[in-house]
């Protein structure tokens, strides 16, 4: 099945102090590097949505095209509709934040397993809390298309609640987004 992963990394960072997705994790590789090789090592196609040219390289390095977005400024859902946009028609996305680097392979797996087997939507449950990345069926391609804002595809998923297939994890990567320097230590116990 055609199922890209749409990362997106046009955020401003605005919490961290600096451009945290070029921020080295403690093994020296970026932040936003690192989450996109966990979506390319489960995923054949990714798509890197970036807010300029130059952190383009980087994620060419890894195998993952990248995608300027103009509109980025203007949140999350602007940067999903240029992700999508980018990735064209498709049997499903795995949407995924280029500030979440801890999320585990089988995680990513499980999401896509979901949309290969027909969900509408599917998302990773870490101990009852919903966590990323989300899966969103090709069927939504048109309403990924007209996404603006800063919620991303919150209110989709919302108004399609009922179709969410909600997948147990045990990685509590799949909820530990990096928003200021200290959430980078310590990580989360199991």
């Amino acid at each position: 099945m055609n199922i890209p992963g749409l990362l997106l990394a046009a955020g401003s960072a605005s919490r961290f102090g600096s451009d945290k997705l070029r921020h080295a994790l403690p093994h020296g590789v970026p932040i936003a590097v690192q989450a996109a090789r966990n979506l390319k090592g489960e995923l054949a196609r990714v798509i890197v949505v970036v807010r300029s040219a130059d952190a383009r390289s980087a994620f060419a390095a890894e195998g993952c095209e990248a995608v300027v977005c103009e509109r980025a400024d203007e949140g999350m859902g602007a940067s999903l509709a240029c992700g999508a946009l980018a990735a064209g028609k498709a049997d499903g996305y795995i949407v995924a934040l280029a500030d979440m680097p801890f999320v585990r392979p089988t995680t990513i797996a499980a999401v896509r397993d979901a949309l290969s087997k027909g969900a509408a939507l599917a998302a990773p449950y870490f101990r009852a809390r919903r966590g990323h990345p989300v899966g969103i069926g090709g069927r939504f391609y048109e309403q990924l298309l007209a996404l603006g804002g800063d919620e991303g595809a919150r209110q989709l998923v919302a108004a399609h609640e009922g179709e969410l297939v909600k997948i147990p994890v045990g990685d509590p990567g799949a909820i530990r987004d990096i928003d200021r320097p200290e959430d980078l230590t310590p990580p989360i116990r199991v």
